[in-house]
């Protein structure tokens, strides 16, 4: 089976991540799975929400918020203020970046503080969820290291890192990590958040007007949890070049409290 970009159907796309991509995010990342473009943002400020307060939960908040720009598709996408709400997909999705990090992250680990996730997709080509917590959980990190390379924490509250993968079947085979025109015509689509150690944090599947057999449903875990190992590594690997001490002015607005 011939896959669209000439793939086979269990390799991911070109995973890359280039971080510090916004000047004045405590830790971001430009991260691309194939033609999937995403910018993640990290920031961390001083409270929490309202109801933490008032039902006396300790520690900080971790919240993530997902927007397609308009010129990210083929087609533009009107922006949600001009709607007056929120798209029902963009909701959809930003819960699921905040559910997948708050699985990895200690709330208790960095006080009374509130981590925003800002995930913003520049070009979509399919696996835009995915991309977004991946690369989100690696700006979190970054700002972690941060606001410990200033002082303000001792270690980082990441307990492991999380990333995320496509599986599905299109054209009668399971295949990993779904571009556009794959997406588009599965005819089963599974989305895997995972921890490195390849625990599952959450599954999202179905078929599309169509029936999975329990063996097709196996394979596609599997290849899931192939997808997740690799990108880890790449994960790893970036933030083991990154160094917290390379903006000696963010640090010091770290410092002062100054966003």
């Amino acid at each position: 089976m011939d896959r669209p970009d000439g793939r086979a159907i269990d390799e991911i796309r070109p995973v890359s991540f280039q971080p510090d991509i916004a000047a004045h995010a405590h830790g971001s990342v430009l991260v691309s799975f194939g033609d999937t473009q995403v910018i993640c943002a990290a920031m961390i400020s001083d409270g929490v929400p309202r109801w933490m307060f008032q039902q006396n939960v300790p520690g900080g908040w971790l919240t993530a918020e997902y927007n397609m720009l308009p010129y990210s598709c083929l087609e533009r996408k009107p922006r949600d203020i001009s709607r007056g709400k929120i798209d029902g997909r963009s909701s959809e999705i930003q819960r699921l970046i905040g559910r997948s990090l708050r699985a990895v992250v200690d709330l208790k680990g960095f006080g009374q503080r509130t981590l925003w996730i800002d995930c913003d997709v520049l070009r979509a080509d399919g696996g835009t969820r995915t991309a977004s917590i991946t690369g989100a959980c690696v700006a979190v990190e970054m700002a972690f290291m941060r606001f410990q390379e200033a002082g303000m924490i001792k270690r980082s509250p990441v307990r492991q890192l999380a990333a995320a993968i496509s599986a599905g079947v299109w054209e009668d085979t399971c295949i990993l990590d779904l571009n556009y025109p794959e997406d588009k015509d599965a005819a089963v689509d599974f989305n895997y958040a995972m921890t490195e150690s390849l625990e599952l944090i959450e599954v999202q599947g179905s078929g599309e007007e169509a029936v999975f057999t329990e063996a097709q449903m196996l394979e596609m875990l599997r290849l899931g949890k192939k997808g997740v190992a690799e990108i880890c590594a790449l994960q790893r690997e970036t933030l083991g070049s990154f160094d917290p001490s390379n903006d000696s002015d963010l640090l010091d607005r770290i410092r002062k409290g100054r966003k």
